[in-house]
């Protein structure tokens, strides 16, 4: 399967791997050329408005059909806990990161860490970790419940989709729609990082506003595989995530086998290190939203089902004001990771791979020493580097799975990180 993409971002692409694959003029004809079938990938009900329909037409070697009966549950710890009763907590959580212990694929070393709603109810996300350590030849999943966000912090990772391949390193992202299948291979022999489940609303691009035409993320900086295809017979299975629970089927040749493609339902990848920061150039802290690089619409307007928001390197130059991320209590919940260096409220403790839950009007904020640091510092321009965090911001309250708060990566002292900050008031002093 060969690598290569196309510059854009939801739009209609068309491709194909060998030249007159596609059909001119029709997307489903009688005979499709060269003998293939025509498929098509809904994203979207059928009447939805021009505007916001998704689906994209291809034309492969078999229809995607053409497998056995998924008549095999699997038990998986990640995705079966995620189904049961959540563990309510309004206490702030740090997770370390996982270790590259034994022999895991992709797949069977995932860990669910928290969560909210359902893929029932299409809206919510679920947040895992991962750390891969081997490849399953002859393996392929998809996952009915939403599409998937893939986020790399050691060792690079590959998605071999349907649709042509993801080559994703550190500081890239790569987002797979809801129902693709893919398999994965590790280039570094192992990969560790984070992955979020999205049950909601498509993400897409955020309205600029004031902001005006550019900024933030540019569409031209998103990249969509070429078409790519294997034709492959042999004894395979296709794992499934649907509704909560894995299931597997049995298939006789590999389902990578589109051979062209056209539509707007499609993976795709990006650079995090080509996304253009705003930030003040007087005083005071705008709202972390002006990172936002992809957003899940709500029902409400202006509220978010979930944002993916980025701290990247940047120049602070606000005057008077307190650099780092000031204490607060957000109507948002918020699950943060860390992709590099050092995150600049959190300076110990919160490193790569790691993971922090602030759930919906929980107080957090600068750890005592960031506080200290910050309150001393002189405020000449600054320029934050070597470092990349992330926060995926969501309306609904999050539920860490049980497994997460009994797990030794849980640092359970990690309130313990504002115990110092005693108070500074002295009312005899006023």
């Amino acid at each position: 399967m060969s690598s290569g993409y196309q510059s854009g971002f939801g739009n209609h692409f068309s491709t194909e791997a060998e030249k007159g694959a596609l059909p001119i003029g029709q997307n489903s004809p009688q005979k499709s050329p060269m003998g293939l079938y025509a498929e098509q990938i809904n994203a979207s009900a059928f009447t939805a408005p021009r505007h916001e329909n998704q689906r994209t037409w291809v034309y492969r070697i078999q229809p995607s059909v053409t497998h056995g009966s998924f008549d095999e549950k699997l038990y998986h710890a990640a995705f079966d806990e995620e189904s049961q009763n959540p563990f309510v907590s309004p206490k702030q959580f740090r997770w370390s990161a996982l270790s590259f212990e034994g022999e895991k694929s992709f797949l069977d070393s995932l860990v669910y860490i928290a969560g909210n709603g359902s893929a029932a109810s299409m809206t919510g996300v679920g947040h895992y970790m991962y750390a891969a350590t081997k490849e399953v030849p002859g393996e392929f999943f998809y996952s009915a419940d939403g599409e998937w966000v893939v986020i790399p912090v050691e060792g690079r990772i590959h998605l071999r989709t349907e649709l042509g391949l993801l080559e994703l390193a550190p500081n890239e992202i790569g987002i797979i729609p809801r129902g693709l299948r893919f398999a994965v291979s590790l280039p570094d022999g192992k990969s560790r990082g984070y992955v979020c489940e999205n049950y909601g609303a498509t993400l897409r691009l955020p309205d600029l506003g004031p902001i005006g035409a550019n900024g933030l993320a540019n569409p031209r900086d998103f990249q969509t595989p070429v078409a790519a295809y294997e034709q492959v017979q042999g004894s395979f299975v296709l794992k499934a995530k649907f509704m909560g629970s894995l299931w597997q089927a049995h298939i006789d040749h590999s389902p990578l086998d589109v051979v062209a493609w056209h539509g707007n339902v499609h993976p795709y990848k990006y650079n995090l290190k080509n996304f253009n920061t705003i930030n003040t150039v007087s005083f005071d802290h705008p709202d972390p939203s002006i990172f936002t690089v992809l957003t899940s619409p709500s029902y409400k307007p202006g509220t978010a089902h979930m944002d993916f928001v980025i701290f990247p390197p940047r120049w602070m130059v606000a005057e008077h004001t307190f650099r780092p991320p000031y204490f607060h209590r957000n109507y948002m919940s918020e699950y943060m990771g860390l992709i590099e260096g050092v995150y600049d409220a959190k300076e110990e403790g919160f490193a790569p791979g790691g993971a922090s839950l602030h759930n919906c009007m929980s107080g957090h904020g600068p750890d005592e020493a960031t506080f200290k640091k910050a309150s001393e510092a002189t405020l000449e321009p600054h320029f934050i580097k070597d470092t990349m965090a992330f926060m995926f911001e969501t309306q609904l309250p999050m539920f860490p799975g049980q497994s997460a708060v009994s797990s030794p990566l849980n640092q359970k002292e990690y309130v313990e990180c504002w115990s110092g900050l005693r108070p500074q008031f002295d009312k005899a002093k006023v």
